[in-house]
């Protein structure tokens, strides 16, 4: 028989079989067509006219199957559940500004998937809006609740296994199909990119990817025609896949080779002899290519528009990597390209073996390959031989095993590009979760491939056992895997069991004994971190951080300095960020707030802060750093400079508003300082800080218009922090000023119950008590108030002066007034008080010499002239009344003694003094709260008004001074 009649029966039969599924409406056509071909153009001919409906049909997903696939994936991930935020889950979730609903929806376009502009140089340039948007939703809903997180990616992996099952349907057949998507869905490599919430964004991306290819298998109608409307879905869809993550536009080069090497039916050798003909002038381009030709410049030039709208984005700057990320990216040829090829081998080992699975494998976990002769280069040379064979194979002969095989190394190949170092650096050697796609292709080929060998009676027994063994470990070790991801300890010590080379991992465990205040522990693996990379300038950074947590800032200053002089040097004419990661640059920073705590070393603090800013003039911190410097220099003015630098750089940091406002106040400039506390609360209207002294600010401005929103801003801040005593005694404060005595005691008393030695609040609702006719509860709240401080002279003057007047227990108001003078001798109000005591024993001559002692200290004090006048009347009235002896005259002295008494007793209670409020001044930029209280003068109407008011500037100026110190960091 000849070949030609042989391929005509072997048409026909296969005619016969579609004619009955009613899958090719050409059939009638196609039957009629000459066959005077080979075998090539025959197949080529066959898949051109008659694929789609039978793709479509054989592509449905059965209940049955969809279940198996769900019940597998929740099988191998259910713990996962039980994990929390770890490694980069810190800076996309926890870190995350963008996830609150107080941030702009439009941020989540303008900033990186870390929460960093994308204009800042510091920005890992990673443009992953829809993936955030998701994040966001998980936080609307259970803010940080890790919970939630691992559940959606649990959900979308379900998704994505389903979806790739559908995919698989269109090159397998439905038992090999299952293989694929159950090999999928419990392969171990995938334990990072579902249990890991970051690794949502491969999750996403996946989704739309495939429903992006299963969209374009959509575009060829009958007869050949082309279907616009799924084109223009696929578009969409790759465009939404590339806002999930970066690898989703891949899917255009799938579909190119679908379009191709599938749709059409051409192989390789087909579209040579094809373009040979052409190109001789034997023949014109076919109607079919055309139509080919204009389906791929559509999506070219579709994918091209993203790529330039991407390079946009980024605004044509690639993120900054170092060595420590990438070593072969900065390493000289040949080492370069032959670590880059030697890496292939290693992911296709990972897929294939995927026993060792590691986190991180930047650093030193895979040595430079640096020569030819490394034996590692076998490796990659039978990796290159074996990718080559299956290329040509798929490329070269028509058939269904031979398009299996080449949409398989597509879904291996063109989504790994990104990934390879081929066309720019990547922050890492290997990354597992960058396999999660091409897994698809690798799952189909072992599909295929089992498919194969159980077809052979001789096999099917044992490919069976095979196939159950490596599904069954496989889904045991993604089980064990994820309560790896448990928390960050577990993580990373995990990765050290594979890795001890990886100097990343020594710091990362020190950093997650670090956050559990393990402090000594901790050292020990930051140290180890520095042998294993000598050279590695953030693990020296991290051991000053830690001595300095220990108090031992000599040797701090030692591992800083040890940093510093690792940081490479300034080359003129190069720019210096390019070479260096920018945490780096942060020993300036750690080094000078360091040493800065030694007043005599703040001019060299200042020095380093200035150095690291020539070195990146757009070092925002270093700005902020510099202006808490220059203010505890008592240079207000260039800090101010500072911070107004800060703030070109970062107008919608609430925080750099914040520390201008605290500029301001020392510039004693209030109208000022207030506008910028709220330009903080505009950007961040739960900024605790500029809450709570932008409230003080408004209740010592002494504009009753202001108390109302003063109140409501210590509300918000007491909301914010329940546990602060300060938030009630302030508004305890501003009750007093508003005359609202039952609310004032409430809140002093609250801030009391939170905070029993409040020494401001103590004082103040005893001086609430004394001033509603309450003395006698006012006493046992001076008590508790002199136990916790016993020199506390107002509380000691307020306790006598109770005592005297309302217990009459005048050796009880003496002691008070005798301790007062043993800790101030110069005390005036005690030194008075006393006085009034020995009036009170009837000791005239002692009262007499008391008041003149007190005149002394005092000279321009009027009312103790008047009372020394008074005395001395006193004693003279006494003396003629002696002399006489009259009884009336008696009874007349003692009425005097009485009147005397009253105003002596009435000026008395004109001097009662009062405390101020609490100030609280905070620098958070310096990750610190100090508080600070001390006392106000709150006049109490008298005929020493003026006196009063002298006394509260006194204290106003006393309350800056308190500023001052807790913004210069005492």
């Amino acid at each position: 028989m000849r070949l030609e009649d042989l391929f005509r029966s072997l048409f026909l039969e296969m005619s016969v079989n579609i004619l009955k599924a009613n899958a090719c409406p050409n059939l009638t056509l196609f039957i009629k067509l000459n066959f005077s071909f080979n075998k090539t153009k025959f197949l080529s001919i066959y898949f051109r006219f008659c694929p789609q409906k039978l793709l479509e049909k054989m592509a449905d997903v059965s209940l049955k199957e969809a279940a198996l696939i769900l019940g597998v994936v929740a099988a191998c991930y259910w713990n996962s559940l039980f994990c929390g935020f770890v490694f980069d889950d810190v800076s996309a979730i926890l870190d995350n500004k963008d996830l609150h609903p107080s941030t702009p929806l439009k941020n989540l376009f303008q900033n990186d998937f870390w929460g960093t502009p994308m204009s800042e140089e510091r920005s890992h340039k990673s443009y992953r809006p829809l993936t955030v948007l998701t994040f966001r939703l998980n936080y609307l809903f259970s803010e940080l609740n890790a919970v939630s997180y691992h559940f959606l990616n649990l959900v979308f992996h379900m998704v994505v296994c389903i979806v790739f099952l559908k995919v698989c349907k269109l090159f397998l057949d439905s038992r090999s199909s299952v293989v694929a998507s159950l090999l999928f869905a419990v392969h171990p490599i995938h334990t990072e990119a579902v249990t890991g919430v970051v690794g949502r964004a491969e999750l996403l991306s996946s989704i739309f990817f495939l429903a992006a290819f299963l969209s374009y298998t959509k575009s060829k109608g009958p007869d050949n025609t082309i279907v616009w409307t799924p084109i223009a879905v696929t578009v969409f869809l790759v465009a939404v896949a590339t806002l999930c993550k970066e690898q989703g536009i891949t899917v255009v080069g799938i579909c190119c080779v679908y379009e191709v090497f599938i749709a059409q039916g051409y192989t390789l050798p087909v579209l040579l002899d094809t373009a040979v003909q052409i190109l001789r002038g034997k023949g014109s381009i076919p109607f079919s290519m055309l139509q080919t030709l204009l389906k791929l410049i559509v999506l070219m030039f579709s994918t091209l528009l993203l790529v330039v709208v991407r390079v946009q984005v980024i605004q044509s700057q690639l993120p900054v990597f170092t060595r420590f990320d990438n070593p072969a990216a900065v390493s000289p040829s040949p080492a370069r390209q032959l670590t880059f090829n030697y890496l292939l081998p290693v992911n296709a080992w990972l897929l294939l073996n995927p026993s060792e699975l590691c986190c991180d494998w930047t650093m030193g976990t895979i040595p430079l390959v640096e020569s030819l002769l490394d034996v590692r280069n076998v490796a990659t040379l039978t990796f290159f031989c074996f990718l080559g064979s299956l290329i040509v194979f798929g490329l070269r002969y028509p058939g269904d095993s031979s398009k299996t095989v080449l949409m398989a190394l597509c879904l291996i190949v063109l989504p790994f590009i990104p990934a390879s170092n081929l066309f720019f650096p990547v922050g890492f050697v290997v990354a597992e979760r960058v396999l999660y796609v091409p897994s698809m292709g690798f799952c189909i080929l072992v599909a295929h491939g089992w498919k194969k060998l159980s077809n052979k009676s001789v096999l099917r027994k044992i490919s069976w056992v095979c196939l159950a063994v490596v599904l069954f470990t496989h889904a045991l070790k993604t089980l064990h895997r994820n309560w790896d991801w448990e928390s960050e300890y577990t993580l990373f010590m995990s990765a050290l069991k594979v890795n001890k080379n990886n100097a990343k991992l020594w710091n990362n465990v020190g950093h997650a004994l670090e956050n559990e205040k393990n402090f000594e522990r901790a050292l020990q693996f930051f140290i180890q971190a520095t042998q294993v990379q000598p050279d590695d300038i953030g693990a020296h950074m991290n051991v000053g951080r830690t001595y300095k947590n220990l108090n031992k800032t000599k040797e701090a200053e030692e591992s800083y300095m040890t940093a510093k002089s690792l940081m490479p040097q300034i080359i003129p004419g190069k720019k210096y960020a390019a070479r260096v990661a920018p945490n780096h640059l942060n020993v300036y920073i750690n080094l000078a707030n360091l040493i800065r705590a030694n007043e005599s070393r703040l001019e060299e603090a200042d020095q380093l802060y200035r150095q690291a800013i020539s070195m990146r003039p757009d070092f925002k911190q270093a700005y902020i750093s510099r202006g808490e410097l220059l203010l505890k220099m008592n240079k207000p003015l260039k800090a101010k400079e500072a911070y107004l630098r800060a703030l070109e750089l970062d107008r919608t940091n609430a925080d750099l508003w914040y520390n201008l406002a605290i500029v301001y106040i020392e510039l004693k400039d209030p109208t000022e300082a207030l506008k910028n506390f709220n330009r903080a609360l505009e950007l961040n209207p739960t900024h605790k800080l500029a809450l709570f002294n932008s409230a003080l600010l408004m209740q010592e401005s002494g504009d009753a218009r202001l108390r109302p929103e003063a109140k409501q801003r210590l509300l918000n801040y007491v909301k914010e922090e329940p546990q602060d005593a300060n938030g009630y005694f302030n508004l305890g404060m501003l009750a007093m000023d508003d005359k609202k005595d039952m609310e004032a005691e409430a809140w002093m008393k609250k801030a009391i119950r939170l905070q029993p030695n409040f020494r401001s609040a103590l004082f103040n609702l005893a001086l609430l008590y004394s001033q509603t006719a309450k003395e006698l509860m006012a006493l046992p709240i001076l008590e508790d108030l002199l136990r916790y401080y016993p020199d506390h002279t107002k509380g000691l003057i307020l306790k006598g002066d109770i005592l005297m007047n309302q217990k009459k227990d005048i050796s009880g108001a003496k002691m008070c007034f005798e301790k007062i003078l043993e800790l101030d001798p110069n005390n005036v109000q005690g030194k008075h008080n006393l006085c009034v005591v020995y009036f009170e024993e009837r000791d005239l001559k002692k009262a007499e010499k008391c008041l003149v002692e007190t005149l002394a200290l005092a000279p321009h004090e009027e009312y103790i002239q008047r009372h020394l006048n008074i005395v001395r009347s006193k004693i003279a009235s006494l003396s003629a009344a002696e002399q006489s002896s009259l009884p009336a005259d008696g009874i007349a002295a003692v009425e005097e003694k009485k009147k005397t008494f009253e105003n002596l007793k009435e000026v008395k209670n004109e001097k009662k003094t009062t405390q101020t409020t609490v100030n609280k001044g905070h620098l958070k930029n310096k990750k610190r709260t100090e508080k600070n209280n001390m006392d106000k003068e709150t006049p109490k109407k008298s005929t020493k008004e003026i006196k009063d008011i002298e006394k509260k500037r006194v204290a106003a100026l006393k309350r800056l001074e308190e500023i001052e110190r807790i913004l210069n960091g005492e």
